[in-house]
């Protein structure tokens, strides 16, 4: 067997998430190539040969493969997949972008947000909005996946890994990169920060997750939130932890005014320690908590930070 990794890449810089992707690819077995596909890549590329059980890294570098757009990353795929049993991604924005594209224009189906390998063919993902795992085998000669990347602990960096460039250039007259907007922040990113404070409805309004700022200065902590403070217009989208958002598995995690619909459990659910903060003890958000705290967030945050 042999596995085609794609490689998350953050400004053109190698992603945490490529190395739990390759920790999936290990679960799976059989030779692991990693693909950095961009421009102006070689460092990323540098930092994917350094992942262990990596065998080879295969830099696609060129001007067409910039920003990591669907349509040419698909068609790169489809030149270099007939080599490879199972092409994985992390179930990034990217990989969620390029990988069906793939199993399209393959004509095979897609295995999404696998958190965990059975065997070469088996594996495990979640349905129900994480209520249930569902047991899937794929009978497909081309195996095309996306990784949940919290179900797998990262590998190491201490392989070497060796690099050979891709001359692949594919045309692309479909799509056009136009502008991104980018948050700016000092804080942690918050799919792979090891702590994560999130504010709900019971904040109240936009102005209130200011008290959640001191926390998360004091424990390096990244701020998220619910979607229910997100389509309230508490805060921008790009905070929403949750099913529809973003999956996070901090080793901390502490939920304020957050009642626990199960859309956003399926996003946290999985981390370390959950504590929980909120006036209603019948929430559901207990029932996951590690710790509960049955209270005014009003007069529990200052307390706590106080106490930080």
């Amino acid at each position: 067997m042999s596995i085609l990794v794609l490689a998350d890449l953050h400004e053109g810089q190698l992603a945490g998430a490529t190395a739990h992707v390759v920790a999936a690819a290990q679960a799976i077995g059989g030779d692991i190539d990693v693909l950095v596909a961009g421009d102006g890549v070689q460092a990323a590329a540098e930092a994917a040969a350094k992942l262990d059980g990596v065998s080879k890294v295969r830099v696609a570098d060129n001007t067409v493969y910039a920003h990591q757009l669907a349509e040419p990353i698909g068609a790169l795929l489809v030149e270099l997949a007939d080599g490879y049993t199972h092409v994985l991604a992390s179930a990034s924005t990217t990989g969620k972008n390029v990988l069906p594209r793939l199993a399209a224009l393959k004509d095979v189906s897609q295995l999404s947000d696998v958190l965990g390998v059975e065997s070469a063919d088996t594996f495990l993902r979640p349905i129900y909005a994480g209520n249930a795992i569902a047991t899937v085998k794929s009978d497909d000669t081309l195996k095309v996946i996306t990784i949940r990347t919290t179900g797998f602990d990262a590998v190491g960096s201490s392989g070497s890994a060796t690099i050979e460039a891709v001359d692949v250039v594919v045309e692309n007259s479909q799509s056009s990169f136009v502008k991104e907007e980018l948050a700016k922040s000092d804080r942690p990113e918050l799919g792979g920060a090891k702590v994560v404070i999130s504010g709900g409805r019971g904040m109240g309004n936009g102005d209130n997750f200011k008290l959640l700022d001191g926390i998360a200065d004091k424990l390096g902590a990244a701020i998220g939130a619910s979607r229910a403070a997100v389509d309230a217009g508490f805060v921008p989208n790009d905070m929403q932890v949750g099913q529809t958002g973003k999956i996070v598995a901090p080793d901390l995690y502490i939920a304020v005014g957050i009642s626990g619909a199960i859309q956003h459990l399926a996003g946290m659910k999985d981390s370390k320690v959950i504590v929980a903060i909120n006036k209603d003890d019948e929430a559901p958000i207990f029932q996951v908590a590690d710790y509960g705290l049955v209270g005014d967030l009003f007069e529990i945050l200052p307390e706590l930070e106080s106490k930080l």
